[in-house]
């Protein structure tokens, strides 16, 4: 009688992979924390900032007039941060813009942990340098520790097929820190690598 073959048991992450950490978080665990602690006389590593998370919102101004904007903005975000987007819709009626509450208007991501280092990691390596004439990027912090980057163009992404493109879209990219200053939240950005085009914090 034939041996009845036994059922191979899916195949879960390799050692490799859940040993896996992203270069900048290693960074920070090694090198950003020390030079933070030096920076502000930090007597204790619990009060080092962290990044929390990174918000991206894609928005789309045209998205009353063609809800399909949405969907591409929605595939987008999903193909450059390798998460899923969700849609965003209009908190509020806006009549001068046709807008209706609870329309869609655009396309949002919520970054956190792995993810968000691989993120942070492509954008400052790969996706802002790709910025045509780029000379840095400007300080726009909320006075709470958190930074927003204006981003003008999706196609600065090497996720986005230029030639699939149908309408240029900008995005909003919130860096959401617990520093509890701007300063702080200045220098931990920093020394993650953004190219802030002046170092006035340095101070």
């Amino acid at each position: 009688m034939a041996k009845e073959k036994k059922a191979e048991a899916p195949k879960g992450p390799t050692m490799e992979q859940i040993n896996y950490v992203p270069a900048l978080q290693k960074k920070y665990k090694e090198e950003i924390v020390g030079n933070l602690m030096k920076e502000f006389s930090y007597t204790s590593i619990m009060q080092v900032p962290k990044l929390q998370k990174i918000t991206i919102n894609e928005g789309v101004g045209s998205a009353t007039q063609d809800k399909k904007l949405v969907e591409v903005a929605q595939q987008e975000l999903t193909a450059i941060t390798g998460q899923k987007a969700v849609q965003t819709v209009s908190r509020k009626d806006i009549s001068n813009f046709k807008l209706r509450k609870g329309m869609p208007i655009g396309a949002k991501v919520t970054l956190r942990g792995v993810k968000m280092y691989e993120f942070l990691e492509r954008l400052v390596a790969i996706s802002l340098p790709r910025i045509r004439d780029f000379k840095g990027i400007s300080e726009n912090f909320d006075g709470r520790g958190n930074y927003t980057l204006g981003v003008k163009e999706q196609i600065i992404f090497p996720e986005i097929d230029i030639d699939k493109i149908t309408k240029v879209m900008g995005m909003e990219i919130t860096f959401t820190t617990s520093a509890n200053t701007d300063k702080e939240a200045y220098a931990l950005l920093r020394e993650f690598g953004l190219p802030f085009k002046n170092i006035k914090h340095n101070n």
